[in-house]
């Protein structure tokens, strides 16, 4: 296991979820400072508080102080327990894909294994939603030694914003020890692709809409495009209506490449509170959804790499927690979540990545020697 300095001390509130998990993963003592400090309301916002006692519930003995405005935290990791039976609510700021990445990494080193209901919304314009995780997140694992059939997400409910609603279940295995090193730099060829249209508190007309809308895009392709369709309605259809299309590209190698569109609904950046009525915007038709889906799927394959953008930040990750091996990855052009993942993970891990890239094909390889990260937490037989 990385031993990193007894402390980290860092300004202001961005990539605040990746600084908690990679301070939990290397056991280092975390301080920041000035959150928010020159902002009309300063200090750490709900959703990140709840992603705090999140980490309390799934970890033992965690230590966490802030003081009275909300600009400075202290955060000293326990070690990671997992567990079952365990719930969450994360209210309606953000949405649950938000908190499921770090759950889903931090879920593998624990003790026990993972499972937790999580209650919130499911689906929005602004972080991942859950089928995006459960078709393209998930089988990334499978990649570094993490058996398919142990890992499950469920969905119970769905809710949209403003008022949310939704309920997923999320079980994680732990690793038995480490994961395992990967060779990962062929992204192949597009040979089908699959999707959702979920509609939740509407007309079940929606979907289809937004179903024939992409496909009118993606079938000049290829022919093999089929979307599902997922109508909720009554207790499972949770508190406000929304819609909204997730698109899976896969390729002659496996690699799965995603792209997400959701109606918009118009938050405070921050709060999460719902905005004035003069800044309302109106939400975007059911065809402009499909088709502005259905072209971000295509800009991500013409990106190329074995991820699409959103999912750079945890393969990069995942690659730093890999034995003392070399892994080597490719991805597309390099996101700024991506870049500041790399940044992140030198200063909590010392790993550093070789970034070359391939002229050819515009995109960028990297390779990195792991920090040969044990599962120190299980329980040994």
């Amino acid at each position: 296991m990385v031993k990193g300095s007894s402390s980290i001390e860092l300004q202001g509130a961005e990539h605040f979820r990746q600084r908690v998990v990679l301070s939990s993963l290397s056991g280092t003592t975390l301080r920041i400072q000035n959150i928010r400090a020159d902002d009309a309301s300063p200090g750490l916002r709900n959703y990140e508080v709840s992603f705090l006692r999140l980490m309390e519930k799934i970890s033992d003995g965690c230590a966490v102080e802030i003081n009275e405005t909300g600009t400075k935290l202290r955060y000293k990791p326990g070690v990671l327990v997992g567990g079952k039976y365990l719930t969450h609510d994360f209210g309606t700021a953000r949405s649950i894909g938000y908190f499921l990445e770090p759950l889903i990494v931090l879920g593998l080193f624990g003790k026990k294994p993972l499972a937790i209901t999580l209650k919130g919304i499911t689906n929005d314009d602004k972080d991942p939603c859950v089928d995006t995780f459960r078709t393209t997140t998930l089988p990334i694992l499978k990649q570094f030694g993490i058996p398919l059939e142990d890992l499950e997400l469920k969905i119970v409910s769905r809710g949209a914003p403003p008022n949310g609603g939704g309920e997923v279940r999320l079980k994680v295995p732990i690793v038995q020890n480490s994961l395992t090193a990967v060779t990962w730099v062929d992204e192949g060829m597009v040979k089908r692709i699959r999707g959702v249209a979920y509609s939740t508190r509407i007309s079940p007309q929606m979907a289809n809409r937004m179903v024939d809308a992409s496909r009118a895009i993606l079938n000049r392709l290829l022919p093999d495009v089929y979307v599902f369709t997922d109508h909720y309605s009554g207790q499972l259809s949770g508190r406000s209506p929304g819609y909204g299309i997730s698109l899976v590209a896969e390729t002659t190698t496996g690699c799965l490449i995603s792209a997400e569109c959701a109606a918009n609904h118009t938050m405070s950046e921050e709060s999460g509170d719902i905005s004035d009525a003069e800044n309302q915007k109106a939400p975007m038709l059911p065809e402009d959804i499909g088709s502005q889906g259905a072209m971000m799927l295509l800009e991500e394959i013409k990106k190329g790499g074995v991820v699409d953008s959103t999912h750079q930040g945890l393969l990069f990750l995942l690659c730093a927690l890999c034995p003392e091996d070399v892994s080597k990855v490719r991805v597309g052009k390099l996101s700024a979540y991506g870049m500041k993942t790399l940044r992140h993970i030198k200063e909590f891990l010392g790993i550093q990545f070789n970034i070359k890239p391939d002229p050819t094909t515009g995109t960028v390889i990297l390779t990195c020697i792991g920090s040969g990260y044990k599962n120190l937490s299980r329980k040994v037989s």
